[in-house]
Formats: C-alpha cells, structure tokens, sequence
C-alpha cells in the first residue's frame, strides 16, 4: 500500500463490514501535522522513528473506533524495514488483531510477539519453498501462522515476492502451483489443512477468481489497488485517479530500492527515472540517507547498491500520498480493476467480490445500503 494509503479510515471500513483491514505501516507521521510540523525537516533519525510509532497507535486505534467491533484491523509491516520490530511491537501494544509481515522471511516474528499470543500472525509469501521455510521454523517454536498470504508477483502491486525482474513470471508462483503444493506440505507437516487458511492475492478483480482459487484450496484473497482506490482510501483523489485510470500499458515492473522487483504506474517521475536507471546504477555508490532516518534495512541509494533503484522510495511515495502527480511513485498491479476507473465505496466492491453483483443492479441491495447509512 506504500505511504500512508491504507490508514485508518480505509482499514476500519473495511473491518467494519466483516472483512480485515489492514493498515500500511510505513511513515504514518505523514498523516498527523502535529507530529509532522516536529519531524518535516528533521534529520533526527530517533525523532523521527518515535513519532512514527506514535502515528501507527493513532491509526490503529483510529480503525478500531470505525471497526466498532466488526472484522479484524490488521498491520501490515515490511520485514525490509529497518524498525520492523519496534513497528510489530507497537502494533500489538496498540491493540492490533493480526500482523501482516512481507518483502522478507519473518523468521522471527513469533519471538518479536511472544507477549501477545492472541495476536494473529499473517506471514507474506509468493512459493512453496518461502512458505516450508517459514513453517519449519515456526514449528521449532511451537507456533504455527494463524493464515498465510501466498502473493502472485505476476500480478501483484508494490513490491513483489521474486527476486529478481526476470523471475516475477516463473510458473512456481502461479496460484494452482502454490497452492496444491503447500497442501501437500501440510500432509507431510502433520498439520490439518483446516488449521492455516491460505490467502490468495495479487491480481483478484472478479467474484469468478475469488470461486476459482477456493475451489483450489484457497480460504480467501487478499486485494490491495482496489481498496485503495475506493472512496474511503486514506489518499489523495489524485492517487486514486491515477491508479484507476492506468492502461495496461502504464504499468512497468522495475527495481525497488529495496532490492526487491517492484510494480508502478509510469507516471513522469518513474518514466525519467527509468530513462536514467542504468547510468544511476553504473554510479551507484554508497551516501547518507537522503532523508535521515534509514528507512530500510537495505538501500539501493544509501548503500550503493547497483542492482537495485536509485531512488529515495519513501520521498517519492509520500508525494503520491498526496496525490503530486509529478513527483510521485504510485504503486499499482497489473490487472483491471473491478469497477474499472470508478471510485466507488469500499461496501460496493466487497459485495461485488462476494456475489458477483453490481450493487446498484440489486434495488434490495440498495435499500439494506441506504437503511445501514
């Protein structure tokens, strides 16, 4: 969901009819003026990552409010972050129900959890041998994942589960390969296939896929650009009309300064970039934090890495947050969206998803809508 997208107006929608709303961690400051007018133009990196973590409490507890106790109000947390532990810290001391961990093996998440053991633990993981990693070790811990997101890079937005461009289209990670796979390793595992439920996600837009990859093994799907396009995604109109109105050919798969592929729209920052991707990376070498607080782990900018982006990702995501067309980085999978370039509220998509029905085609629909509201 990259910076500040999914927050708690999004995430506690979506609890709130059911489903689970998942907040993106990264840089929630950016969404609080009090606690940016203190970090704007710190270089602080200490500042900079309290306040932070005073923004992801105010967001989960933000959602929880908007919840009302339906659902469940997730985070999501990037294992490449640099603050990973102090984020999963946070969010279960906040009050979160289920943390989301992706772009790394979370191989230590249940020890980082250990003092909240109702906390749900949602791993991300694109292939069969990610996910017998992650299993193995856990079991030598005596927990389990509570559910497991299995991440299509063919489709997916943001950063993506392959490590390197030219594998994000390998047949290991098509869902049916996935899934039948991981079943077989629960057999071998000893753990019932009831006990996981296994996430589909990257690329669903039609109640049809959602029947298909249940009747694969699938318990549900996981969507992100069509949450975050809806009316009640935390970002600015612009964000949202950027996403919705990409063409096919708009979406471009490219290196992340994470190290990690990752999916965007070619809006004209990324278009100049990508002109001067090689140049950038023949020069690569290692320099200080454009910004000042390390937001990652490992930085193709900051540390020299010349296979990975030269660019400062946070920067650029928060100026797709606020919706600078321009400037910013907006990241998008590649598949239509269910509404096409509508921004329609998060309850119509969901029923969409659900039945397969148009909700404005359903006058009975309309009327439990309108009596709800």
């Amino acid at each position: 969901m990259g910076v500040g997208i999914s927050a708690h107006k999004l995430a506690g929608t979506v609890a709130s009819l059911g489903a689970m709303g998942t907040i993106s961690s990264v840089d929630l400051r950016r969404h609080h003026p009090d606690l940016m007018a203190q970090t704007g133009k710190s270089r602080d990196k200490a500042l900079i990552d309290s306040v932070n973590l005073i923004a992801l409490d105010r967001e989960i507890q933000a959602a929880n409010r908007i919840a009302a106790g339906g659902g469940m109000v997730a985070v999501n947390i990037m294992r490449a972050v640099a603050e990973y532990a102090a984020y999963v810290r946070q969010a279960c001391e906040s009050g979160a129900e289920a943390v989301v961990v992706g772009a790394g093996l979370p191989l230590d998440l249940p020890e980082l959890t250990a003092d909240h053991p109702d906390v749900a633990l949602i791993p991300i993981l694109s292939d069969a041998r990610g996910i017998a990693l992650v299993l193995k070790k856990w079991m030598r811990k005596n927990r389990l994942p509570d559910a497991i997101v299995i991440e299509n890079p063919r489709h997916a937005a943001g950063h993506l589960g392959a490590a390197r461009l030219e594998d994000v289209d390998q047949p290991q990670f098509a869902f049916p390969v996935v899934l039948e796979a991981t079943l077989a390793l629960f057999r071998e595992l000893g753990i019932e296939r009831e006990r996981i439920p296994l996430i589909a996600a990257g690329g669903i837009h039609t109640h049809g896929q959602l029947s298909e990859l249940l009747a694969m093994g699938a318990s549900a799907v996981q969507l992100g650009t069509a949450f975050a396009v809806s009316e009640e995604g935390d970002a600015h109109i612009n964000f949202k009309k950027v996403l919705a109105g990409a063409r096919p050919e708009d979406i471009v798969t490219f290196m992340s300064v994470a190290g990690l592929p990752a999916r965007g729209v070619r809006t004209p920052w990324l278009a100049n970039y990508l002109e001067k991707e090689e140049k950038l990376q023949r020069k690569a070498g290692p320099k200080e934090c454009t910004v000042g607080f390390d937001c990652l782990h490992q930085c193709g900018l900051r540390d020299g890495m010349a296979k990975a982006g030269q660019f400062c990702i946070d920067t650029r995501l928060a100026f797709a947050l606020e919706g600078d067309v321009r400037r910013g980085l907006f990241f998008r999978g590649a598949e239509p969206l269910p509404f096409g370039s509508q921004i329609r509220p998060v309850k119509d998509l969901i029923e969409f998803l659900l039945t397969g029905r148009q909700p404005g085609d359903d006058p009975a629909f309309q009327a439990t809508v309108h009596a709800a509201a």
